[in-house]
């Protein structure tokens, strides 16, 4: 009698393992389904977003301006903006993301923070891995003498990145405070990321929008354009 139980027990507790596989499998199944059908939403619904932006033509015809001849940025953190001025005038607001540590400002390397500032475009490149690479005069002397203060970097260190700064345009990333920053596009993940209804701080520092976007921007601004980063 102890053996059949025993056996049936076997039984039991096989056929109940066997429905919690099943059962497990199917859960599994029925959360990557959702997971999935969220994602593909949420894409749909910034691509429906993005369909209902105005080109930077037809923005700038509608404040009543042909062609760009003072143009310049301000970028806020805060709002994830990036805001395209003809002199005082805005003209076009767009998504910008910025670096993974969004809650400071750059002062080092490796600390994957923005910087904050007034900076100007110093190079431009139109064949980047982002798409096509503004690049910022980070660190300006404002953050070097910062820097100097705090004995992070030598007084011979802050009087090369002053010359550099001034006389050459782009700063050398060769200190502490790093460089090779700048705005760029996104790159090949452009549709994912720009079509996101939320913002996704991805970079190393440096500016990112999409690479609609940075065609837009990059055709109208050139070296000296003024950047402000607030």
């Amino acid at each position: 009698m102890e053996i059949k139980y025993q056996k049936l027990s076997k039984l039991d507790l096989s056929h109940l393992f066997k429905l919690i596989s099943k059962n497990s499998l199917r859960n599994v199944v029925y959360f990557s389904g959702g997971i999935i059908l969220f994602l593909a939403g949420t894409i749909v619904y910034g691509i429906i977003l993005n369909l209902r932006e105005d080109s930077l033509t037809e923005s700038l015809k509608e404040k009543g301006y042909e062609k760009f001849e003072n143009p310049n940025i301000i970028i806020k953190r805060k709002l994830f903006s990036l805001h395209l001025y003809e002199d005082t005038v805005l003209i076009k607001t767009y998504r910008a993301s910025f670096g993974k540590n969004i809650s400071a400002s750059k002062t080092k390397a490796e600390d994957k923070a923005t910087p904050v500032g007034e900076y100007a475009i110093c190079d431009v490149d139109s064949n980047n891995q982002y798409h096509k690479f503004l690049k910022l005069n980070y660190p300006n002397v404002s953050d070097a003498s910062e820097a100097l203060r705090k004995g992070w970097i030598t007084q011979k260190q802050f009087q090369q990145l002053k010359f550099e700064f001034y006389y050459e345009g782009c700063p050398k990333a060769n200190t502490m405070l790093g460089g090779n920053l700048g705005i760029h596009g996104i790159g090949k993940f452009d549709y994912i990321l720009k079509n996101l209804p939320f913002v996704y701080n991805w970079t190393n520092g440096s500016i990112s929008v999409s690479n609609e976007a940075i065609d837009e921007i990059f055709s109208v601004v050139q070296k000296g354009t003024k950047v402000v980063i607030k």
